[in-house]
């Protein structure tokens, strides 16, 4: 394969390597601007020991796992009384390691920084700097919904891994959320904690009912479903072994669980609102979730469209945003409704106005038989979209100020054609590709696209979390 020069178009995007969580030794109290003065610790909620405890026990299994004959034996000889005395001994382990591991466990809220500080032999205090936040999420799993509690998720632009606060009371996680961001728009430590939570406006529901129909309508449901009843039974009659067989349905239900059940119960009462710090969701029936989609930081917008959906007029909508795992904001929606949520993170994007062009005839039915149909490209001022799939339909939407580098490939083959690939880097780590263009065509949008993300990402307004003082109208 050949590969025509990568195309810079405009300043790196400012997702590298920070110092959003650096280890420290012991840190002393620091106030604004790193002045000396205090600065308020604080602790987790008095259940999370309960969650440490978990660390040693799930090693105590495992090694009970491991040596479970040696450990019977040494059972075995012991009187009853002395059985009970273990267990107790091990349970107060269990206790105080949950007690110590919550006990030297603090967090504070700078002007600059929120700081966590861990460890009772080896310290670690992790900086997280506000200005560095791109969302704060706050989940409630099922046992934490029933005590009461609340865990805070932070996205940190430049790191992988999401630092967690777990767990807090569930109203001091919301006051701490809504501090946080308010901070990170840069208002005052004082007015931060007077405006609480931001007021929002709901977009957009998904009923229960709308939800399990698209799942009923998903050919890759049934495809699973297929899969984990006719792979067992061929395994069993290949091998004659009912063992074998168990073996090979075991990830077959994994698989068929999380394409339906599973995605139900996430994606269950799915809630889009609007408010001043961002597109905010709210899912899950067992395990509640509240995300937020951090303005500026969409880097594509993805229309999933399959088959079936196609005849009721359905689609799905999903995102890549830089340094975050969010990737569903809409599971399912008629398409209006889809766009109108769509309009809230690419604003003044026309996508109903968006004219397709397809892969030339000549060469691409040869490249790609029978499935070059199903491949498309559209450019507006805005953005740069291409469309890929005929069973499954997707289409990739990406804004011109978030593309980072455009690419021009062409193998042999499609050099043979007169056919060739354009692709559009992100800040993501993602890749939109515009395929089987007509060599020339695919030269000059190469040059052409270079050209409009670099003015465009020299007008963008900077990523930073809206400031007003409610819902946009």
């Amino acid at each position: 394969m050949t590969t025509g020069p990568q195309t810079p178009t405009g300043p790196e995007d400012p997702t590298g390597p920070a110092d959003a969580a650096a280890p420290a030794g012991p840190a002393a109290a620091t106030g604004t601007g790193g002045e000396p003065g205090a600065v308020t610790e604080r602790r987790l909620h008095p259940l999370t020991p309960l969650r440490r405890a978990w660390v040693p026990i799930a090693a105590t299994v495992g090694v009970l796992a491991q040596q479970g004959d040696r450990a019977a034996r040494w059972m075995a000889d012991l009187s009853t009384p002395m059985r009970l005395a273990t267990l107790a001994a091990v349970i107060l382990m269990f206790g105080v390691y949950g007690f110590l591991s919550w006990w030297f466990t603090h967090y504070a809220v700078t002007d600059t920084e929120l700081r966590i500080r861990t460890g009772l032999l080896f310290r670690r205090t992790a900086h997280i700097r506000l200005d560095r936040l791109q969302a704060v999420d706050v989940t409630r799993p099922l046992p934490a919904r029933l005590t009461g509690v609340a865990s805070l998720r932070l996205d940190v632009i430049g790191t992988e891994e999401k630092d967690r606060l777990a767990f807090l009371g569930e109203q001091e996680a919301v006051a701490l959320r809504a501090e946080l961001l308010a901070r990170a728009a840069g208002f005052a430590p004082e007015e931060a904690v007077r405006l609480g939570e931001a007021p929002q406006r709901e977009l957009l529901r998904v009923t229960p009912r709308e939800l399990a129909v698209s799942l009923v309508l998903s050919l890759g449901v049934w495809a699973a479903l297929a899969g984990g009843i006719v792979a067992p039974f061929a395994v069993w009659a290949f091998t004659s072994s009912p063992w074998v067989a168990v073996a090979a349905l075991l990830p077959m239900l994994g698989a068929v669980w999380a394409g339906t059940a599973g995605r139900f119960l996430t994606e269950y009462d799915w809630r889009v609102a609007e408010s001043p710090d961002g597109l905010r969701l709210d899912h899950g029936m067992l395990d509640r979730a509240h995300e937020t989609v951090p303005p500026g930081r969409v880097q594509t917008v993805r229309i999933v469209e399959p088959l079936l959906w196609r005849r009721f007029d359905r689609v799905r909508v999903e995102l890549a945003v830089a340094g975050s795992k969010n990737e569903v904001l809409v599971p399912v929606a008629s398409r209006a409704a889809a766009y109108a949520v769509i309009a809230r993170v690419l604003p003044g994007v026309d996508l109903a106005g968006l004219s397709f062009s397809g892969s030339p005839d000549t060469g691409s039915r040869w490249v790609v038989p029978v499935w070059w149909k199903g491949y498309a490209l559209a450019v507006s001022p805005e953005v740069f979209a291409a469309r890929h799939g005929r069973l499954c339909r997707r289409t990739e939407i990406v804004p011109h100020a978030k593309v980072q580098s455009v690419r021009f490939t062409q193998g042999p083959w499609a050099r043979a054609r007169g056919v060739a690939d354009v692709h559009v880097d992100t800040g993501a780590n993602g890749t939109v590709t515009a395929r089987l263009r007509a060599a020339s065509s695919a030269a000059r949008l190469l040059h052409e696209q270079a050209a409009r993300s670099h003015t465009s990402r020299a007008t963008a307004r900077p990523d930073r979390w809206m400031t007003g003082s409610g819902p946009q109208e």
